[in-house]
């Protein structure tokens, strides 16, 4: 009698947590590669909104120099009209160092293109949403509008985290 007990208690047990992994798995739709960006280095090209060569450049220059830092195994670059928002991830080892890395980083960036207007984070969650920017900017019907405010909406929320 007892072990027919104990066997509906844990089948009990098992239905409840399939009816969890399945209301969890419910969420927000992710992209693909968003998705991936949990798992592993997804290293995106640098996205510009507009389509001008020179930005393009730029933004390819300042992908190279923040992945120069040995430090650094992911970087996502966005440069939209007036802002360039720069997000890195740090290897695991390096998570104590972030501060300095990040000082460095704005440090060096700063140098090379005083022009420019820079954001930089380590954050996951920015990382995240600049990926799943870079997956809406490669529908058609996404305009340029709506990426430049989603690109302040991320910096915003940068700017809220510190």
């Amino acid at each position: 009698m007892r072990t027919r007990r104990k066997l509906k208690f844990l089948m009990f047990k098992m239905i409840v947590a399939l009816c969890l992994l399945a209301a969890g798995c419910q969420g927000e739709k992710m992209e693909q590669e968003s998705r991936m960006a949990l798992i592993k280095t997804t290293n995106p090209p640098p996205q510009v909104i507009g389509s001008k060569q020179k930005d393009k450049d730029v933004a390819e220059k300042v992908k190279k120099d923040v992945m120069s830092y040995k430090e650094i195994y992911d970087v996502a670059v966005v440069k939209g009209k007036e802002d360039i928002l720069v997000v890195y991830r740090v290897k695991h080892l390096q998570r104590f160092r972030m501060k300095k890395i990040e000082k460095d980083i704005n440090k060096l960036l700063e140098k090379k293109y005083p022009d420019e207007n820079f954001t930089v984070s380590s954050d996951y969650k920015i990382f995240l949403e600049a990926v799943q920017l870079k997956e809406k900017m490669k529908d058609p019907d996404y305009s340029e509008k709506d990426a430049e405010d989603r690109l302040k909406r991320i910096i915003s929320l940068k700017k809220e985290l510190t």
